[in-house]
């Protein structure tokens, strides 16, 4: 068996696409999607996810108000823009790109974004909603995993999930979202005992942990859907928590590094924004 490609490139350009054209509807009505983005600091890898936002949002005829702010920036200066934001009828989604710096406590930050601007979907309420089964603004990469798999057809109900990591981003929210599409759902972690035993019996494997090319062929059970979180860069260029050619020639689909579930994470972002903007409209706020 050779395993389909789960082409998030493909995917997301159609979503972005139809997200477009429901945007030239909504300026008709004198609404603009807006999207502030928040970056403090100079962390390299966050300045590429960050330039990508802003790419994608004046593509979609998004409003894009970015915020540049200095290493040195204080937890209170952040909060305060935070709050100016939270109160900018302009600002549909907010968006503060993590790592944040030492002298700034994360948990503290995204607490303080209204949750009906919480477009990243990390606001304890919204987590608190995932939890309970009602309507959230959902995590996006999790969000785009889950398109990713209901777009090949198969059934997730009933079906063995095993997500590989439990983050906050990806690992937890990804597992509450397969357990509310009644797939039978058990999360593996750095202190599992044999890791690849578990693994093993998964339908669905999802490999969020970091460390490349850690899921190999004799962990995936044959004809296994394969979603590798992973971006890991080596000096070879980027690749995956998964072995992806051994895995591939046993799972039934996979998705490659890059161009997998990286492309969903910005479509989904977009889309959760469009939502509230849709949502403003509707309420007439």
């Amino acid at each position: 068996m050779t395993a389909k490609i789960l082409d998030g490139k493909k995917m997301s350009a159609e979503i972005r696409a139809a997200i477009k054209e429901k945007v030239v509807l909504l300026k008709e009505k004198g609404i603009v999607p807006g999207l502030a983005v928040i970056l403090v600091g100079d962390n390299p890898a966050s300045k590429v996810y960050v330039g990508q936002k802003e790419k994608g949002c004046l593509e979609a005829g998004f409003a894009s108000f970015l915020h540049r702010l200095p290493e040195t920036t204080s937890q209170e200066e952040l909060l305060a823009l935070i709050d100016k934001l939270n109160a900018d009828k302009t600002v549909h989604g907010i968006l503060v790109q993590l790592p944040l710096p030492r002298q700034i406590d994360p948990d503290t930050v995204l607490a303080a974004i209204r949750p009906e601007k919480d477009v990243d979907g990390f606001h304890p309420v919204n987590i608190g909603r995932l939890v309970a089964g009602l309507p959230a603004s959902e995590p996006c990469t999790p969000k785009g995993i889950l398109r990713l798999l209901k777009s090949t057809g198969i059934p997730l109900a009933g079906k063995e999930a095993v997500v590989i990591g439990r983050s906050n981003i990806v690992g937890k929210p990804v597992a509450l979202m397969l357990l509310a599409e009644s797939a039978t759902v058990t999360i593996c972690h750095s202190k599992t005992a044999d890791l690849a035993e578990h693994a093993r019996r998964a339908d669905i494997l999802v490999a969020a942990i970091g460390k490349p090319r850690f899921v190999t062929a004799d962990m995936v059970k044959e004809g296994a859907v394969v979603i590798d979180v992973g971006i890991n860069r080596l000096e070879e260029g980027l690749v995956g928590d998964v072995d992806y050619e051994p895995v591939a020639e046993k799972a039934s689909w996979i998705t490659p590094v890059p161009g997998g579930v990286g492309p969903m994470t910005i479509a989904m972002l977009l889309e959760n924004t469009l939502e509230q903007a849709e949502k403003t409209g509707a309420s007439g706020r």
